[in-house]
Order: structure tokens, then sequence, then C-alpha cells
């Protein structure tokens, strides 16, 4: 974690922004060279012009045996832009004590950081599932990563809280007996691990949503962007969970909980943010408190360089399959 900058002066908007950097390291693991995917990354960073950066998917490694994992490939990235002088924290690895060697989640804030906290099952237990067809037999289900929660302070003497996530992905999970040789034994078998995908996905929204919850116990004012990867779309239950809409929950009076979810606003063309089999996906957001959407002015979608992710074999992870979005707020 660096050192936290001087906030912006008042009036000045505020940029916040996401993106997931599709496992940026420095080429370990047979990944792709690190210099090329720099050279189309860092052009993408500085036209974000982003006061806030919530990125995901940031690897780390270590120089030597025993010694501490880093982001070389993060610190590759932003070395020599406005960025390298951000304050920064990143998630640590589900021991609590040290980064993940993969897809660890960071946030770059030009904003003073007041305090940072990596948070695996704080609220939600790993979930206990039993396995069909297998008399009395069970799996224990825990979160692939953990969230990253930042309080930053704005120029006014206010705190924006930040919440950066990556959720589950849409990918069947293993379970023993389900698998054989690498492969499914069967569809039924592989339903059950799409099954406990999507449990895992909610589970972690529901972990996400009752941090948001908290912080609004403590201001019912309070400026919260939840920012991230969520691997869903539309009127998917880990959204619905983190955004709980009145409409939807029958509480009148909680729509001063509520989150709004930014990309309804752009141009159908234009809202999506990963291309994969032939489909334009929005599978990454920004969601915002109220009192944040109060100041909003524009979200943005930078995906004009976007190729469907099927076409690995092409050289496409030379970059990332993902957009980033960056949103505006006057405040």
């Amino acid at each position: 974690m660096t050192a936290p900058p001087t906030a912006p002066p008042t009036g000045t908007p505020l940029r916040l922004a996401t993106f997931n950097l599709e496992s940026l390291g420095d080429g370990d693991r047979g990944g792709p060279p690190l210099a090329p995917r720099l050279a189309a990354l860092r052009p993408l960073l500085m036209a974000l012009e982003a006061q806030v950066l919530c990125l995901q998917e940031v690897n780390a490694a270590a120089a030597r045996k025993k010694a501490p994992r880093r982001p070389a490939g993060l610190e590759a990235l932003v070395a020599g832009t406005p960025y390298a002088e951000a304050a920064r924290c990143l998630s640590l690895g589900v021991t609590g004590t040290h980064l993940a060697d993969r897809h660890n989640l960071a946030i770059l804030s030009r904003l003073p950081l007041r305090s940072w906290q990596s948070l695996y099952h704080d609220f939600v237990r790993p979930l206990d599932l039993p396995l069909v067809g297998q008399a009395g037999a069970r799996v224990t289900r825990s979160f692939d990563r953990p969230l990253l929660s930042a309080e930053l302070e704005l120029s006014d003497g206010r705190l924006l809280h930040v919440v950066n996530l990556h959720l589950r992905a849409p990918l069947a999970a293993a379970f023993p007996e389900g698998k054989a040789a690498g492969a499914w034994r069967s569809t039924a078998a592989w339903a059950e691990g799409l099954h406990h995908a999507s449990l895992l996905r909610s589970a972690q929204a529901l972990e996400a949503r009752l941090l948001v919850e908290r912080i609004f116990d403590g201001d019912p004012e309070a400026l919260i962007a939840v920012c991230g990867d969520f691997n869903a779309e539309g009127e998917a239950a880990a959204l619905e969970i983190l955004t709980a809409p009145p409409a939807k929950t029958g509480l009148a009076d909680s729509a001063g909980r509520s989150l709004v979810t930014l990309d309804p606003g752009l141009a159908p063309d234009r809202r999506f943010s990963l291309r994969h089999a032939g489909r334009a996906l929005m599978v990454d957001h920004i969601l915002v408190s109220p009192a944040l959407f109060a100041g909003y002015r524009g979200l943005d979608s930078l995906n004009a360089h976007l190729i469907d992710d099927c076409a690995r074999a092409a050289g496409a992870e030379r970059g990332s399959f993902h957009a980033p979005l960056v949103a505006e707020f006057e405040l």
C-alpha cells in the first residue's frame, strides 16, 4: 500500500472506474508475455482518467522461494502513469495473510485512503451442500476470492465507500465422483456443478450486500460504489441481491438502501463489457447508493477494442477480453 495522496479540490469531477485485467501477471503459469499486454492495456487506463480505479484478476508472484508475493504485472502497468502515485490496496488470499498467486483485487485511489479490508466469509459461511444421488455425501463450497472494501476521503471530509468484487463465473464446479479423467461423468453431474457455481455467486453477492447494509447502518446517506466483474446480467439473482430494488423487496421505506445499476443508461449498442460466443454481454457493473447517484453525470464502456473471448488462439489475450467502465460524478 502506498502513501495516500492529497484529495482533488472541491468541485473536481470524480471519475470512478472498474476493469478486469484478465490474469495480469508477469508471464508465469504459461501465460502470454507481459510486454505486449502492457502496450494494449496502458492506453485504456490513461483514457479512463480515473481518480478511483477498481481492478480484478491481478496476479502476484514471489521473486524467490519464501519471498512475499508482489503484483509485479500491476506495478509494471502503472509505472510512469498518474496511477503510480495513487494510494493502493490489494485483497489478501483466502488465508487473510498475504496476496494470492492469482486473481487478486486492487483499488488504486488518488483520493486519500483512510482504511481498507479484505473480506472472506465475514458474513456468509461456506456452503454445506448435499450431493444429489450420493446418499449422505456432502461438499463444502467456499468463495473463490475475497471482497475488497476501502474508505476514501473526499476533500469536504465525507467518505466514499468502494467495494471491489469478482463473483464466481458460470462454470460448473467440480465435486467428488462428478468427474472422471477430467471429464464430467454425465450431464446431470455437470448440471449439479453449475448449480453449485450459481449458489456461490449469489452467496458472495449476499456477503457484499450485508457489507453494504453495515455501511448504511452507520450512515443512511453514505456514498457507496460497488464495482467489478459480477459474471451476471440483467435480473440475475446476484445483481438483485445487491441492488435490493424496493419493487422486489416489497419494502417501500427501503429505497434509501437500494443500489442503482448505472449501465442501463448506456445506448443499447454500447451496453456490453464482454463478447462471448457471438454475444455482447454486460457482466461488469458499477452500482451506487442513492446519495452518490444524486451526483451521477454519466457512464462509458470502453469496449470498441473487444473481440470474442473464444478467440484466445488468435492472440486476443494480449490485452483483456473485458472492457473498462468509467462513471463520472459531481460531488
